[in-house]
């Protein structure tokens, strides 16, 4: 497997599903950081809802959802968020996967979509694979992160490979060539499409590094199901 800077070459999402938007939210940060601050710091990922704060910077007419909607249309809305805070404490590592759920308010048996699950009190469930790649996710980076502290790894151009077999990802991983460190400074935000292949490995030098993950979509569900949104 060969890895390749980002200063290799520009990423664009449209060519490789994934770009960094340098500085984006460097001028949000203090407000970001106060809305979270009430969050535990022990948990690996904490789901994220009810935070007015955020909702007006995150939707399609703030800040940073403008530079969304840019992508996918002035109905972009947020729809799901997670704080991810890595430190010593909590330094984890995630294989290579795809992000594969979406949060709704209601259950309804629609052809396609499950299985279900319930985390942090919240309704998940898997939907069609091109539901999926009709979304967009941003990692808004509170504090700068380095190679040797867990950078997210991506595999650009996974995002067209539809929804890959647990087994083949490993295979595809490899196939595609090249795997790029989404390397950040406090401020910056990667935007990605929803269902790249995507990993992190434990932090060699721990320190703290707080991403805010927002994901968007630009439809209603179908069948009665609704975006909980955040």
């Amino acid at each position: 497997m060969i890895a390749a800077s980002v200063e290799d070459r520009a990423l664009t999402l449209g060519r490789d599903g994934v770009e960094l938007w340098a500085g984006a939210a460097s001028g949000h940060l203090p407000a970001i950081i106060q809305a979270v601050a009430s969050q535990p710091a022990d948990h690996a990922g904490i789901r994220l809802t009810g935070i007015p704060a955020l909702n007006d910077l995150l939707n399609a007419r703030g800040a940073i959802g403008a530079l969304v909607a840019r992508h996918l249309g002035p109905a972009a809305r947020p729809v799901r968020m997670i704080l991810f805070d890595k430190s010593a404490a909590t330094n984890w590592a995630l294989g290579w996967h795809q992000d594969r759920t979406i949060v709704v308010r209601n259950r309804s048996e629609v052809p396609g979509f499950g299985p279900w699950t319930i985390k942090a009190g919240m309704l998940h469930v898997a939907p069609p694979i091109d539901l999926l790649e009709r979304m967009m996710t941003i990692r808004i980076h509170l504090d700068p992160v380095l190679g040797t502290n867990a950078p997210l790894l991506v595999a650009p151009g996974s995002h067209r490979l539809g929804k890959v077999a647990e087994d083949d990802i490993a295979t595809a991983v490899a196939r595609l060539g090249a795997v790029v460190a989404c390397l950040a400074a406090a401020g910056d935000v990667w935007a990605y499409a929803t269902p790249i292949l995507h990993a992190s490995d434990a932090s060699g030098e721990p320190r703290r590094r707080r991403v805010l993950q927002v994901d968007y979509a630009a439809e209603e569900l179908p069948g009665g199901l609704e975006w909980l949104g955040i």
